[in-house]
């Protein structure tokens, strides 16, 4: 079983086991749920120039004062600035919008391999960090011949790929080789978008004899498997709620029935790497 407190990257940099997604958390009122937050213990949040929120999630750190020291903010590099010198001017622009001298960690937001700029991409996150405009570097939605490509061409290797991760598209290739590789595996949309997964028979079943909800049960499958889990929610309670699955203890048996639940057509919707562009 996984080692609950951090998640550790081929290099040292370790991550919590729960962050908070912040897709859709804008304007004030999503800069008071991330403050919200991070009083409440997040230490990773995730956000996107796609998210249209980056000033929000740095006045919610702002805003959290002395509660927000050693929050990891992590953003990500669009489609349309792959190439340079677009991409240097946008993570100097995320850098600006979320009020830091350095980016705790960013990444490539998708490969979009049809446009052929993904190594530029990330050649210019590499340079990014020599410049410690960031700090650590990592990619999202990338395949296992994304991520081949860009180490031979570069000789660096992401810390975390981030990727579509719920029992529904479990990702079990996916989640093994980034562990033999050092690479922290990332799940968005946790659980699934809160749907059907949730009431899924063995997820209610493991939810009572844990004495836990449903959500939390999921959130600790992905903890055993190594996999942190970026969950949004803008209310406290449910906040700390997502917080409190670190405790939930999952047996590989457990484990492995959630696991088995997996399926052929389980992503969320057409977004398979090799061919969903987003710019």
């Amino acid at each position: 079983m996984a080692e609950h407190a951090s998640f550790t990257a081929h290099n040292g940099f370790a991550l919590p086991p729960i962050g908070l997604g912040t897709y859709r958390l804008n304007g004030d009122a999503g800069a008071e749920a991330i403050a919200a937050a991070v009083r409440a213990g997040y230490r990773l949040l995730d956000t996107a120039v796609n998210y249209e929120n980056e000033g929000s999630v740095g006045r919610g750190v702002r805003l959290a004062g002395d509660a927000a020291e050693g929050v990891i903010v992590t953003s990500k590099l669009p489609g349309r600035h792959h190439g340079a010198p677009d991409h240097r001017t946008s993570i100097e622009e995320s850098r600006s919008r979320l009020g830091v001298d350095s980016i705790g960690l960013h990444l490539i937001h998708w490969p979009n391999p049809s446009q052929g700029q993904y190594v530029d991409a990330w050649q210019g996150l590499v340079d990014a960090r020599e410049r410690g405009v960031v700090d650590q570097i990592g990619v999202s939605n990338f395949l296992l011949d994304h991520l081949e490509r860009i180490e031979r061409e570069t000789g660096v290797r992401p810390v975390v790929n981030q990727l579509e991760v719920h029992p529904y598209f479990p990702q079990v290739e996916a989640v093994e080789a980034h562990r033999e590789l050092g690479i922290i595996t990332q799940a968005w949309s946790p659980i699934g978008r809160a749907g059907a997964v949730l009431q899924e028979p063995v997820v209610r079943e493991l939810a009572e004899s844990h004495g836990c909800t449903p959500v939390q049960v999921v959130l600790a499958w992905h903890i055993a498997r190594g996999v942190v889990s970026i969950p949004r929610s803008q209310r406290w309670e449910r906040q700390r709620e997502n917080l409190a699955a670190a405790e939930v203890r999952l047996d590989d048996a457990e484990v492995e029935a959630i696991t088995a639940l997996g399926r052929p057509d389980g992503r969320l919707f057409d977004a398979d790497p090799a061919t969903h562009e987003e710019m």
